[in-house]
């Protein structure tokens, strides 16, 4: 994928198989600016259009360094390293709203959106690239460990606790969706009216574009990383994407990927390739399209159906036709089998 200096199309999808420099600024024609960069493990790229664009894009790069250097694991000095290595220890304003907003999708995704799952993580390699597939004894022990319910956490003071020893967290899962909501909350906030947030495929848009048309993002294809799913048309909405095709290893013929089911501290096998979620709440989309990728299909419509038009969706089954809901009908266009689901 190659990131243009004006960003009209956007390919949806959180591998990039290059690298860039730590900063790269480009001014483009008119009241506008992007900037290139990395953070969160990924490269990311914004588009800043109206006064003061110059500014706000540089504000955007030191919001995803702030939260980076808070929330990370792989920052031994980061709040949640902190508290994973001490078992307790307090977050600041980012990490309290992550933990809120956590343990909210927990509750409401029946704990298929689990936070403590990092253990399991850790034990398959995904934190670190030893990859390997875990005996059953030492992922017993592991599993043991996976319960965000336990999780203590006042509200308040942003204290918290972890009562098992070795017990982990990890805010990955939902990260980039609250990184890119604070950017736009931002940018609104500095004036500005016109702008595309892409946080390695985690995509928000703040209104249209400069000449009013809506921000097009193609929706990458797993199966062809040059081929798209389909393309969206948005304005002020979220599109995330997450797939088993996202990162996975091999092992003996067999490819194992990192979207973990926490009832079974296996990879996820629930019918689908990928789960796109459409929301104006980038927290929610997020996490909604780790969690319903777990239950599949079924689940999926109908936790989507009792959300009262919160988010909107575009399954891929196995067999590679889409499901999508109803409420995108008409701003997502694609050349594949298409099922509308609808209330």
């Amino acid at each position: 994928m190659k990131l243009s200096k004006r960003i009209g199309l956007i390919i949806l999808s959180v591998f990039f198989a290059f690298s860039v420099p730590e900063s790269k600024n480009v001014q483009a024609a008119g009241e506008s600016a992007t900037r290139e960069f990395f953070a969160m493990d990924t490269v990311m790229a914004v588009s800043v259009n109206g006064k003061n664009a110059e500014d706000a894009a540089d504000a955007m790069v030191d919001i995803a360094g702030r939260i980076d250097a808070e929330l990370s694991t792989g920052n031994e000095k980061s709040e949640v390293s902190v508290i994973n290595a001490a078992g307790e220890g307090v977050l600041t304003e980012d990490g309290m709203v992550l933990m809120k907003r956590a343990l909210s999708l927990y509750e409401e995704s029946g704990g298929l959106f689990d936070i403590s799952i990092y253990p399991v993580m850790e034990l398959w390699g995904f934190t670190t690239g030893d990859y390997h597939v875990p005996e059953a004894a030492e992922l017993d022990e592991a599993m043991k460990l996976v319960d965000a319910s336990a999780i203590v956490f006042d509200e308040k003071s942003g204290e918290v606790k972890l009562p098992e020893k070795g017990m982990k967290i990890d805010f990955g899962g939902i990260a980039k969706g609250y990184t890119s909501a604070c950017m736009t909350d931002t940018l609104r906030k500095m004036g500005i009216e016109s702008a595309l947030v892409n946080l390695g495929g985690n995509v928000q848009a703040l209104g249209s574009k400069p000449d009013g048309s809506k921000w097009r993002v193609g929706i990458r294809d797993p199966e062809d990383d040059s081929g798209m799913l389909g393309v969206i048309s948005i304005s002020d909405l979220a599109v995330i994407t997450s797939g088993g095709y996202e990162r996975f290893f091999e092992e003996n013929g067999e490819r194992y990927h990192h979207i973990i089911d926490p009832r079974t501290g296996h990879p996820a096998e629930s019918g689908l390739i990928s789960v796109t979620i459409v929301s104006s709440d980038g927290v929610l989309a997020d996490g909604l399209s780790t969690f319903l990728y777990i239950a599949g299909e079924e689940k999926a419509v109908e936790f989507w159906r009792d959300m009262d038009e919160k988010f909107d969706m575009i399954l891929e089954r196995e067999d590679g036709t889409l499901v999508i809901s109803e409420g995108i009908e008409d701003i997502f266009n694609s050349e594949r089998s298409l099922e509308v689901v609808k209330r």
